[in-house]
């Protein structure tokens, strides 16, 4: 299918072939009929793709204090590395779509084939979006004027922040295309509008529809008109629906406002309030959030989790189907707005000179007889006949950043990349001459010339696939965890004695230069007492990762790297856990603890987990004791050992292992050998993860042994 992207680091925009979405539980499929283009939105992020990168990194000072902890800890260049390949992390653009539903998910009830929907889906020619983000279309409501459903819900959500009542005056600043909806929507709603802006042929239309305009570029000052409008009382509300940089802005609205006033910010400008202009007034000011209620919540987006409408009556789904009704009923006249249609193939004519274009608003139109097709071809690399042929699952930060590297560094053929959009797969495979690019994962399953499937998905999917692919003859590298609970660990270790096919997990450190260093050093017979601190730092709770469901919490999903690498250095497994946690209540999904490890060697092992330390200070810290001696590895860039004869340092650049795992495992799918870690660790790794829970559950030691014995009663709730 057709897609239209944007390249974050040059500003280009492309009109891509990419794998169509298959839809997924919880969405619909749509096949696109029209979409709207935002022209304020896509210009502002056409323009900083094409800023230089002093430019990018003005208009984004957080992330460059970001930057800047990260060169600290990790050194300069595998921080440059790191944001370069961000840069080229593809941006698909739009969000006011309108189509018909050709497939529906698992779990959808409100859609059926053939319905008719607006969604906030992207330029492409197929979307697979979440059932909380459709809205159906009424019959009298054509397909050109369903596109401005989102863009009107985010004018719509301005105005249920200002709270208007009928009669009040409410200021306008910024007749753009959200600015003209957000004026006609309260003159229905019986406000009287005034609208500011400098664009003649926007204040006309403005007018045409009832609002009283001033135009600061024809000599009108903005303050002393709304005062003269309203007598000199002031307006009771001013919605900023304005793209600038300047403070002028803000300090107009809260000097044209009155006393109590409210003023709702729903564009982007300049923030230095004068506390002055706002304290005499007693003034409210607030931002407002894209559509409404749900927006950038998982629970409600993506797990179809709707508010109760008695205590949220208007989400953002609910704001969708309100614009639809306004325009079905008339109250809302988006047609005049429509500045012109253009076929797909011809998008040039709108992202050409976007920056320049006088456009209100301009819809993509698609062509009505393309198909979804599930792969594309990159190249024609042939691999039939070939050994170590290698498909990808998931085209996220960490195949883009370390493992696609690493894998080329080792001429590794890949055959596949898998992706749920087809965007960042079709940019990766492009980038590292993978042959196909596509949405569907069974796809290489079936491939007879695929040997191994390399899963980096998010964590809940790692036991599903792991199965899927070892049913299918296929040999498994998961990235960790391989499994967030013991019933799914149960259903990999059926399906690995079924296949006779090896399974690895993405414990990348133990192959670190450092750790093989301290692992060469200390004799496996000598006891040995091992802290390993991992300075993980803070990431917010609304993240994935914390989602014992889809994550499985920080732990399991983080902290099992540790436990594999003590593994590794103590030549042995884990016999029994106890975990302790910061803070008064234990939970299970904390990210702030302390685990003790002890083998059945004997040997002690500590993790020390921690999430609220300086970004600033190294990430990681492993220290062996044993016989006399101390080894110290910081941060895998250096080593010193302390007591060791015939070695005193060792430093390189950040290497975690990841190149040299890499290289291992294409080597042993291409030529055979043994496992680059023994099943029965990697087992004994993700129990003693799941015990750590427990642990921390029950105030007890854990026997990793029993824990199987032990899963309906300890994990009934993970």
């Amino acid at each position: 299918m057709k897609q239209i992207i944007q390249s974050f680091k040059t500003g280009a925009t492309v009109l891509e072939e990419v794998p169509a979405p298959q839809v997924r539980t919880g969405q619909v499929l749509i096949k696109t009929t029209r979409t709207l283009v935002s022209l304020g939105t896509e210009r502002m992020l056409v323009e900083f793709g094409k800023a230089n990168l002093l430019q990018k990194a003005r208009a984004q000072p957080d992330k460059v204090k970001m930057v800047l902890d990260k060169i600290k800890a990790d050194g300069l260049m595998p921080t440059l590395e790191t944001v370069f390949n961000k840069l080229e992390q593809p941006l698909p653009l739009g969000y006011c779509n309108v189509g018909r539903v050709i497939g529906v998910g698992k779990g959808v009830t409100d859609f059926s084939v053939g319905d008719r929907v607006a969604s906030n889906g992207q330029h492409a020619e197929f979307v697979s979006i979440p059932q909380n983000l459709v809205a159906h279309i009424p019959d009298n409501v054509t397909d050109e004027e369903a596109t401005f459903t989102v863009i009107g819900a985010i004018g719509l959500q301005g105005i249920r922040l200002t709270n208007p009542t009928f009669g009040e005056t409410i200021v306008v600043t910024g007749l753009g295309l959200i600015g003209l909806i957000t004026a006609q929507l309260l003159i229905a709603n019986g406000c009287t509008v005034i609208g500011i802006d400098l664009d003649e042929e926007k204040l006309k239309i403005a007018e045409a529809c009832g609002v009283k305009t001033i135009n600061p570029r024809a000599g009108d000052d903005p303050v002393k008109s709304v005062m003269g409008f309203t007598n000199g009382v002031g307006a009771d509300g001013v919605i900023i629906t304005a793209s600038a940089k300047t403070d002028d802005i803000i300090s107009q609205a809260a000097n044209m406002s009155r006393k109590r006033g409210r003023i709702i910010l729903v564009g982007v400008i300049g923030l230095n309030l004068s506390r002055a202009e706002f304290y005499q007034k007693e003034l409210s000011f607030q931002v407002s959030c894209s559509y409404g209620p749900g927006r950038y919540d998982d629970d409600y987006e993506q797990k179809g989790k709707d508010y109760p409408l008695p205590f949220v009556r208007w989400t953002e789904k609910r704001n969708f189907e309100t614009i639809l009704q306004s325009i079905s009923s008339q109250r809302l006249n988006v047609k005049q707005l429509i500045t012109e249609i253009i076929e797909l193939d011809n998008y040039k004519d709108i992202y050409g000179n976007i920056g320049q274009s006088k456009s209100i608003a301009s819809i993509l139109s698609y062509p009505e007889d393309s198909k979804p097709t599930a792969s594309v071809t990159i190249n024609s690399n042939t691999f039939s006949g070939s050994k170590g042929i290698l498909g990808v699952v998931g085209a996220g930060n960490f195949s883009k950043m370390t493992m696609l590297p690493a894998l080329d560094k080792a001429n590794a053929k890949i055959k596949y990349i898998s992706s749920a959009g087809g965007v960042s797969g079709t940019a990766l495979a492009k980038k590292h001459g993978i042959s196909k690019s596509t949405t569907d994962f069974k796809e290489m399953l079936s491939d007879d010339d695929v040997d191994t499937v390399i899963i980096t998905t998010r964590h809940n999917l790692h036991a599903s696939m792991t199965v899927e692919a070892l049913n299918a003859g296929k040999n498994v590298f998961v990235e960790k965890p391989l499994a967030l609970n013991e019933t799914e660990l149960q259903e990999i270790l059926k399906a690995y004695d079924a296949n006779n096919k090896n399974v690895t997990v993405g414990f990348n450190r133990r192959f670190s230069p450092h750790i093989q260093k301290m692992k060469s050093i200390i004799s496996e017979k000598a006891s040995k007492n091992i802290i390993a601190t991992m300075n993980a730092g803070a990431i917010p709770p609304e993240v994935w990762v914390h989602d014992m469901q889809v994550g499985g919490g920080r732990i399991i999903g983080e902290a099992c790297h540790y436990i594999d690498l003590i593994t590794f250095l103590t030549g042995s497994k884990v016999k029994s856990v106890c975990m302790s946690s910061m803070g008064v209540n234990p939970q299970e999904n904390t990210d702030n603890v302390s685990i003790l490890l002890k083998y059945e060697n004997g040997d002690n092992g500590v993790i020390n987990y921690f999430a609220n330390g300086s970004k600033s200070y190294s990430k990681e810290r492993v220290e062996v004791y044993a016989q006399e001696q101390t080894i110290i590895m910081d941060n895998f860039r250096s080593t010193i050992g302390y007591g060791t004869k015939g070695f005193s340092k060792l430093k390189t650049k950040l290497d975690k292992g990841h190149k040299a795992q890499f290289a291992l495992l294409v080597d042993r799918v291409s030529k055979g050998g043994e496992p680059l870690i023994p099943f029965d660790e990697i087992v004994n790794t993700t129990r003693a993860s799941f015990a750590a829970i427990e642990s921390l559950k029950s105030g007890a030691w854990i026997n990793v042994n029993k824990i199987n014995e032990q899963t309906p009663a300890i994990l009934a709730d993970i």
